[in-house]
């Protein structure tokens, strides 16, 4: 069977080049807030490298969604710098997509400019930091402001927009039963745990009108105790579906609290430390990271068993995203239904794999899942250490090379 790599898809209005997605991975490139020269050059170098949409992420669709202060905020003063990159992403021949999101309870107050929301409230370790409930009219203006990014990401000049509804984000705190303990009309049942998200995708789909492809990410599974599993996530998707979303990502885990299980592999903790500026946070994870985060066994396509299951039960387009590095699998992939596929430390090892895989049907990545480009993207850009090593870039500590090492002999 002739592979579907290469051929043309359609994303409702939108159609790519090929198959292939930059996936919607935060890159840590706008300090301030506001994109960068480096977040510019990381994604036209992808789309120069041939990949058939690349998408910024995470961008926050209001002040409260912002959980790191080198996180992009999509709002009236960005336009100009990000049209700049949406322009030059389009020279180069390849479609530009923006994941609008709010990070909910993941964030301080000194960050968020207040005390951090969610469905609600409580105490978020992980952050750490005290959460309150939201009141129904902040649901409201936050559905809204979605609305009003994706039409923010019109006058930038971007193809598609991508709903985060996943990872344990506001939206996906509202989903989950771990977060949500609410007793009105947006807690309880699951009709009612959807009721922010259809607000919220109510307002993206009028926003995006008939010229903007919308993609909602969303998980499969939270991983996490009392979470989401498949039987509510499966019905998620229909409602999803029905409501004309233009295709689905499939994804799992709560990066607050499982995200091994969102990335595979272990989190190298003295890289993450190394790199912070706060002196007690280090010293927290350091004695407890691995027990706070456990590894979670790398393998290639790792949520494609999960993911098949949606397949069969929707006719909506999907995109695959989580664990490829070789065009053998993502032929495989392809060739089990899936539509696209989408591809982040993939793509930040080899911003060209797409077209390496143009020029050769066994193209392979050199990544190794050990995770340092995770580790240090809290406190710094995103970057690979094989490519910084190849390129003679910044200089990294023996100690943390050594404990990527060590991680990959243990076969995370």
């Amino acid at each position: 069977m002739a592979s579907l790599l290469f051929s043309p898809g359609k994303i409702g209005p939108l159609t790519l080049r090929n198959r292939t997605i930059r996936s919607a991975a935060f890159e840590g490139m706008c300090p301030g807030n506001a994109p960068s020269q480096m977040l510019h050059d990381y994604h036209v170098s992808v789309a120069a490298g041939g990949v058939g949409m690349t998408t910024l992420a995470y961008s926050a669709v209001e002040q409260s969604g912002l959980s790191f202060p080198h996180q992009l905020w999509l709002k009236e003063e960005n336009i100009p710098a990000l049209r700049k990159v949406t322009d030059d992403i389009h020279r180069e021949g390849a479609a530009v997509s923006i994941q609008i999101g709010h990070c909910g309870n993941m964030s301080h107050r000194k960050i968020c400019g207040c005390t951090p929301i969610s469905a609600s409230s409580g105490f978020n370790i992980y952050s750490p930091t005290i959460v309150r409930g939201m009141r129904k009219e902040e649901i409201e203006q936050s559905a809204k402001a979605f609305g009003r990014g994706v039409e923010l990401a019109r006058e930038a000049g971007f193809d598609a927009v991508e709903l985060h509804a996943g990872h344990g984000y506001l939206i996906s705190q509202f989903l989950s039963p771990s977060t949500n303990h609410r007793k009105d009309e947006f807690g309880g049942s699951l009709e009612n745990r959807m009721r922010f998200m259809k607000m919220s995708v109510d307002e993206v789909m009028k926003a995006a009108k008939d010229d903007m492809a919308v993609l909602v990410k969303m998980n499969m599974r939270d991983c996490c105790r009392h979470g989401m599993e498949l039987d509510e996530s499966l019905e998620v998707a229909k409602t999803l579906e029905r409501s004309g979303v233009h295709c689905l990502v499939l994804s799992s885990g709560f990066v607050s609290s499982a995200p091994m299980n969102v990335m595979r592999g272990a989190m190298p903790f003295r890289t993450m430390t190394y790199y912070m500026k706060q002196k007690l946070m280090p010293l927290l994870i350091r004695s407890c990271g691995s027990k706070l985060v456990p590894p979670v066994k790398f393998k290639e396509a790792y949520f494609l068993e999960d993911a098949l299951k949606f397949r069969q039960a929707l006719k909506m387009p999907l995109c695959y995203v989580g664990g490829l590095v070789s065009k053998d699998k993502i032929d495989e992939v392809l060739g089990d239904g899936f539509d696209f596929v989408a591809m982040a430390r993939a793509l930040l090892n080899n911003p060209h794999f797409v077209n390496d895989m143009q020029a050769d049907e066994h193209a392979r990545v050199s990544c190794d899942h050990s995770n340092y480009c995770i580790g240090r993207m809290y406190s710094k850009e995103m970057a690979c250490h094989q490519c910084i090593l190849r390129n003679g870039g910044e200089n990294i500590p023996q100690s943390l090379l050594d404990e990527l090492e060590n991680n990959r002999e243990k076969g995370y």
